[in-house]
């Protein structure tokens, strides 16, 4: 006792008591997805509260020189069956609403297991191991402060091993108090049911109708650069006219509804009044039966289209082993289990996170849960090992019951999923998102990340060139931008199958009307060469800024490769909405061609007997300033972060009128050759650089602290708050993208473990690397989205691995026997070698 005693005392004083706002580890090792039920159990460090698994312990003990953890061993067992009751269950009711764990919704699964905790405390590096139960004979307070921390760390929130799924209601929305005395101007304004396009900006989604004055106006702007402008909630300010309705939501039976007084989704009572006051009449627009709802949770439930993507009719051969490890869903998080089987799927991700493994560890910051190159290092690891690709656990001679039969006990990605949405509106919810659109988010986060290094990204990349005609003039301009997918859009007017999708339709109408079953479903069957055509075809762009006429003219655009990517990655456009304002997803089939050739899409450049239009820069978004522009910050940004000069940025969104980053980007292309490229912006009429960024007022100390307490000086926080206009979101974004420019200590070099002297002393590269090749390509992995919308319903993905087809559907990995490969959302490519 004497020596045990004299262990604690000498760590007692590195022994802390959770507060608030202390994220306690206790469910998942931060280099691997070890738990309290793996077989070393977890390793939780009593300072820090971070938790290890029995491989990596030692090491972070090495590193730190912490030296007391709390050890949590889980055991899982079967709860006893109460045969007290000869009833039965009772039937189960059929949802009404789409929630789980209230009355009228989904409910919760009843928990089958039980646990059993063994809680000890360990003392490195002697391994002196003290049972929680044998601190008597310690001092009394010694053994009050021990015991303290060991009750408050087991009784910390966490992630509940014992109910995953919580109670959630994803329909309550309280009604606006501006519903019932909304002020609309008689200005005669009438919306029209599609074309809309933002009253500030080019932005044709992500639009918003303001309910007082009829402007429709982009959303806002998300801390990645997505989303919209701000024009909808700085339009909100200028007037404080509060409520706002999602143009493409409306349906007859309600629509999105924002108060920007009230900072949260509304009820609107008077929506159809309201409505009508700008022409819309939703009342009068065929409706079915059920709500939107209703419906989706029907969708929820019925076969058809997730009965052919999921394979369900089939018997399918489960697969273990390295490379065939599910990912557990965490809550409407198979959009992410999809993307990220496919990305480690590529050699050049495997590489860059995985086979540096070793090195990324060693390299982690303090906190290694908060560092990206960690947290997608040990993701890539438990997908690639096979370590955790294991048939889900029996518990003693009970066996896994019909459902789980194929289900392995799989991966939870909690730490990466927390980690990669943190700060964005959308991926930081259990909601579910649009695959497309985090697959974007997830490459935007690399670009960050990768810096003067390794770019896996490099295999998506490539560059378009786009032509612009002016009708007027018949001179052109030839631009290229980066882009990493191409969008291929559905012409549903070339279904070879219109016969057949009439006589549906008209059956459908007339099931509905007589309120019978709906007859069998025809899909429409679109040529996948009629999707290429569409691309390739010209576009009309109205409101052209012809440089050549010094005004506004009408161009056609046509959209070529000007490279081609190692891995070509194809989005099929199938969500849009129809005439009569309602979102729908085209129920379309496309069949998918295993090897592909997009040569004729090849970018030719300038042709002879073209003439070019000049190069003028179009006026000033802010005349009235023009010796000090307010340069959009957020798209400087996006160009530094692919590689350019930040001088070079700057003048590119200024002479390209801060019209956007795809203008700009287009610029930056044209002029990269110039050979005052990287020289610093002059204004017209000055004699030196001139100020781009008015920021009159200090920034907030609320700010201020926010960006101290994620490990910032404060004179960074200072200095990212006044270049982005006192935007935290943007000021967040702005220091991770300018870490190399800052005078950072080595551990807060996040992402590469570089010291800042190596950050600085490294070149900057002229632009972003692209790869070229032959535009001959074949098939290996495809995303499948089942349900009406993006934002719900569920994703599945099948790779081509080891010359057949295999199905990722969260913890189930099975060889494919039918995969569907017509009925796919996101299409990964990759190109044939020469």
């Amino acid at each position: 006792m004497a020596e045990l005693s004299e262990a604690l005392l000498s760590v007692l004083p590195a022994i802390r008591v959770p507060k608030a706002g202390d994220r306690v580890h206790k469910e998942e090792c931060a280099f691997s997805f070890d738990t309290p039920e793996s077989d070393g159990g977890l390793y939780i460090c009593m300072n820090t509260f971070l938790g290890f698994g029995k491989q990596y312990v030692e090491r972070y003990y090495g590193k730190t020189g912490h030296r007391v953890y709390l050890h949590l061993k889980r055991t899982r067992k079967l709860k006893e069956e109460d045969n007290s009751s000869s009833a039965g269950d009772p039937p189960r009711k059929k949802p009404t609403r789409l929630a789980i764990g209230i009355e009228g919704g989904f409910d919760i699964p009843e928990e089958k297991f039980e646990y059993d905790d063994d809680v000890k405390i360990v003392i490195f590096p002697e391994h002196l191991e003290i049972p929680r139960d044998g601190l008597e004979g310690l001092p009394d307070m010694v053994r009050d402060r021990i015991a303290s921390a060991v009750e408050a760390i087991l009784t910390a929130d966490s992630a509940s091993r014992k109910q995953e799924v919580q109670a959630w209601d994803g329909e309550v929305r309280r009604v606006s108090k501006h519903a019932f005395s909304l002020h609309q101007l008689q200005n005669s304004v009438r919306i029209p049911p599609c074309g809309w396009k933002c009253n500030k900006c080019d932005m044709r989604e992500n639009l918003w109708l303001n309910m007082t004055d009829g402007s429709i106006l982009c959303g806002r702007r998300y801390f990645d650069g997505s989303g919209g402008n701000n024009h909808a909630v700085e339009h909100y300010r200028e007037t404080g006219y509060p409520l706002a309705v999602k143009l493409g939501t409306i349906t007859p039976d309600g629509a999105d509804v924002y108060s920007y007084d009230e900072d949260d989704m509304v009820l609107d009572p008077n929506l159809a009044e309201h409505l009508a006051h700008f022409g819309i009449d939703m009342l009068k627009m065929q409706k079915t039966d059920k709500t939107m709802t209703e419906l989706e949770i029907d969708m929820n439930q019925r076969i058809g289209e997730w009965e052919l993507i999921q394979e369900s009719g089939v018997q399918l051969k489960p697969l273990y082993g390295p490379g065939y490890t599910g990912i557990r869903n965490l809550g409407n998080s198979c959009y992410l289990n999809s993307v990220m089987q496919v990305l480690f799927s590529i050699p050049d991700f495997q590489r860059k996170y995985v086979d540096k493994l070793e090195k990324i560890f060693q390299s982690a910051p303090s906190d290694p849960t908060q560092d990206f190159s960690t947290q997608v290092a040990k993701l890539g690891h438990g997908l690639l090992s096979g370590e955790y690709s294991k048939p889900v656990s029996g518990d003693g001679e009970q066996q896994p019951d019909q459902n789980q039969k194929g289900m392995q006990d799989g991966i939870a990605p909690r730490m990466f999923k927390s980690l990669i949405g943190k700060g964005h509106p959308e991926f930081s919810t259990n909601r579910q998102q649009d695959a497309q659109e985090f697959f974007l988010h997830f490459i935007n986060m690399v670009e960050r990340n990768c810096r003067s290094s390794e770019n896996p990204n490099e295999v998506f990349r490539f560059l378009v060139e786009e032509k612009l005609k002016c009708l007027a003039t018949e001179k052109v301009k030839y631009t290229q931008r980066v882009d990493y997918i191409m969008q291929l859009p559905v012409p549903m007017d070339a279904a070879l199958n219109k016969d057949e999708l009439l006589e549906y339709e008209e059956k459908k109408h007339q099931a509905e009307e007589e309120k019978q079953p709906l007859p069998e479903l025809v899909r429409a069957k679109v040529p996948f060469s009629s999707c290429l055509e569409a691309y390739g075809a010209p576009e009309q762009v109205d409101d052209f800024w012809s440089t050549a006429l010094q005004a506004k003219s009408v161009a056609l655009k046509t959209t070529r490769f000007a490279s081609f990517p190692d891995y070509l990655v194809i989005q099929i456009k199938k969500f849009t909405f129809g005439l009569d304002w309602v979102p729908k997803k085209l129920d379309v089939s496309i069949e998918m061609p295993e090897e592909l050739d997009i040569s004729s899409l090849q970018g030719t450049g300038l042709q002879d007997g073209e003439e070019e239009m000049p190069d003028i820069a179009p006026p000033l978004v802010t005349p009235d300033e023009p010796k000090a522009p307010m340069l959009d910050e957020s798209v400087i940004i996006q160009l530094v972060e692919m590689g350019f000069p930040m001088d070079a940025c700057r003048k590119a969104v200024y002479y390209t009128g801060n019209s956007g980053a795809e203008a700009a980007m287009n610029w930056v292309m044209s002029h990269m050759d110039d050979p005052d490229f990287a020289s610093p912006l002059v204004l017209p009429g000055s004699s030196g650089p001139g100020s781009t960024i008015i920021c009159p007022d200090p920034p907030s100390e609320d700010s201020v602290a926010t960006i101290v307490s994620m490990g910032f000086s404060r004179d960074q926080a200072m200095k990212a708050l006044r270049a982005t206009s006192n935007s935290l979101e943007r000021a967040v974004d702005w220091i991770f993208s300018h870490i190399d420019d800052l005078d950072a200590e080595a551990a807060m070099d996040i992402s590469e473990g570089r010291s800042a002297a190596e950050s600085i002393s490294e070149s900057i590269p002229v632009g972003p690397k692209v790869r070229d090749g032959p535009g001959k390509y074949q098939l290996f992995a495809f995303i499948s989205h089942m349900g009406t919308s993006t934002m719900c319903g569920h994703y599945v993905c099948h790779i081509k691995k080891d010359g057949r087809w295999v199905i990722y559907n969260d913890q189930k990995v099975c060889a494919s026997e039918k995969p569907p490969k017509d009925l796919g959302y996101i299409y990964f490519y990759q190109r044939i070698p020469s």
